[in-house]
């Protein structure tokens, strides 16, 4: 076949529509606090939606994609990026707060629709096409995606904190590598996987998943419905039987495609580990220009957002380099970065200046780089008997991880521990800066968190001080402080305090990563080390 480079180069634009909305979406998040008064739950929670819309669209594309065919999966995914711009931009001033929450809700989650449909596409496309180098090629395929949060941060940064854009504006942008790909895949023939090629069906493909696969998709799935239903039903546990019942009639199901297989326990660990991934690659992209913005300025933070994912761009077309020269397996490589993502961000709670922060966020982005697509390459070179399936479920959960405890979980932690932190220091300031609800996350006690609009002041006041200050000849961020009123003062600094404790308990989920990654490494090591499985004949 003689077009694996621009099929490649189609894959390459269509991630980077996905990353280039992601990350303005990213850096209005404050936008949609201030304007329309979500807390840090609220625009968590639209966030996930960013990540679980994506789960539905990878994983229904991975099982359908050796059936339809590639094409109409793209053409599906570039009519759902359109309409997720129309539900998107609805949003008015006048709107009650919770209809512009479910229009951004579901303009975010059907964003990711889209994205996932694409990837379900893509990942396997290169997988199937490059054979050999699966881990190199796909790395380069998914060094799209910083390159994406590149172009959108640093659109993000012209156009929000120097342009003044609105928010729909900004946003719109993702449109246009949208087009791109659209035209990239136009006319394009496409291959079929190893697995598909060789006339596996669905139950032998989905096999090697098995019950212990099915178990954490269908469990994730059924946290979706549970939360999604939960408004729908009027709250209490009805949503919780309905959402769970569904999950254990799709779990059912799954064992009779596979004639009730337990599925390969590696490949079980690999899925637990990419839950992971989602939780602290995606979950943490999505807050970390907010967070460090927070902890010095919010120019400062999409620069530094900027910065980390040129990091990720640049080393995801080392990982050839890395795997051959310096001898590391890809667990190996993936061992190496949960240990340095763990550092890197305990390293990023303590900055208090940019050039400490640079380099925190450089150790924490060459953490990160190589997580997603090595583990696509182990579980695509481990399982060519699942075709497309084991890596778009793989997708699924890592996206449906971000979306239902990374992203919401790094906004219950800001709410909670800034709340803590300011009732501790300053309890009349608590009381005046209050959210209205509580804040809840799994099975943590409810938080109160700070309102979003009182918060958004404070924090306002404090750009229009360190402008003054600026303006005066003072870059000593505690004197643009000590303009404030001193409630607002206490408001800030609770702020920034749980932002920075929201990064150490960040750190646990690479530190857990690190862990199943040196037992899996030790693994290969007992059965003669790492190396790609290939199908020795066809069905049956």
């Amino acid at each position: 076949m003689g077009n694996e480079r621009r099929l490649l180069g189609a894959g390459f634009t269509a991630i980077l529509a996905a990353g280039v909305g992601f990350a303005i979406r990213g850096g209005i998040l404050d936008n949609w606090g201030q304007e329309f008064g979500f807390t840090g739950a609220e625009l968590g929670a639209i966030g996930g939606a960013g990540f679980t819309g994506f789960c539905f669209g990878i994983i229904i594309g991975g099982l359908i994609c050796d059936r339809v065919g590639y094409g109409k999966l793209v053409v599906a995914a570039f009519v759902l990026h359109a309409l997720s711009a129309v539900v998107t931009f609805a949003p008015g001033a006048a709107m009650p707060k919770a209809t512009v929450y479910a229009y951004l809700y579901w303009g975010t989650f059907i964003f990711a629709l889209a994205n996932g449909t694409l990837e379900a596409v893509a990942n396997p496309l290169v997988a199937t096409l490059f054979p050999h180098n699966r881990t190199h090629y796909l790395n380069i395929l998914h060094a799209s995606w910083p390159l994406g949060l590149i172009l959108g941060g640093a659109a993000g940064w012209l156009l929000d904190d120097k342009i003044h854009l609105h928010w729909k504006g900004q946003l719109a942008l993702f449109l246009l590598p949208t087009v791109a790909y659209g035209v990239m895949f136009l006319g394009q023939k496409m291959p079929r996987s190893e697995a598909s090629a060789k006339g596996l069906s669905l139950g032998e493909m989905f096999r090697d998943v098995g019950l212990l696969g099915g178990l954490i998709v269908c469990f994730l799935l059924a946290m979706f419905l549970d939360s999604v239903l939960g408004p729908v039903l009027g709250g209490g546990s009805a949503s919780t039987v309905v959402g769970y019942g569904i999950g254990a009639v799709l779990l059912v199901a799954v064992g009779v495609m596979t004639r009730f297989s337990r599925g390969s326990i590696l490949l079980f660990v690999l899925f637990v580990a990419h839950a992971l991934v989602g939780a602290v690659e995606l979950g943490t992209d999505g807050w970390i220009q907010n967070i460090t913005g927070n902890i010095l300025t919010s120019e400062q933070g999409k620069i530094l957002f900027v910065f980390t994912s040129g990091v990720m761009f640049a080393l995801r077309f080392c990982a050839d380099f890395i795997e051959k020269r310096l001898k590391l397996s890809p667990v190996g490589i993936l061992l190496v970065c949960a240990i340095l993502a763990c550092l890197g961000l305990n390293l990023t709670s303590t900055v208090s200046s940019f050039g400490m922060a640079l380099l925190a966020l450089t150790v924490y982005g060459v953490g990160k780089t190589f997580f997603w697509p090595t583990m696509l390459a182990v579980a695509s070179d481990r399982f060519p008997r699942t075709g497309a399936i084991a890596i778009s479920i793989m997708g699924g959960i890592g996206m449906m991880s971000a979306g239902l405890i990374g992203a919401p979980g790094l906004g219950y932690a800001k709410d909670r521990f800034a709340g803590e932190a300011l009732k501790e220091t300053d309890p009349a300031a608590f009381e005046a800066h209050r959210a209205d609800g509580r804040s809840k996350f799994l099975f943590f006690a409810p938080a109160v968190g700070l309102d979003g609009k009182k918060l958004g002041a404070a924090k306002a006041n404090l750009d229009r001080a360190r402008a003054e200050a600026a303006a005066s000849g003072t870059t000593d961020p505690l004197a643009s402080l000590a303009r404030l009123p001193a409630m607002e003062q206490a408001v800030v600094k609770a702020d920034v305090q749980g932002d920075r404790r929201t990064l150490v308990a960040d750190s646990f989920i690479p530190a857990a990563m690190a862990l199943i990654y040196l037992a899996v490494l030790l693994y290969f090591r007992s059965i003669g080390g790492y190396k790609a499985v290939r199908i020795e004949g066809g069905a049956g």
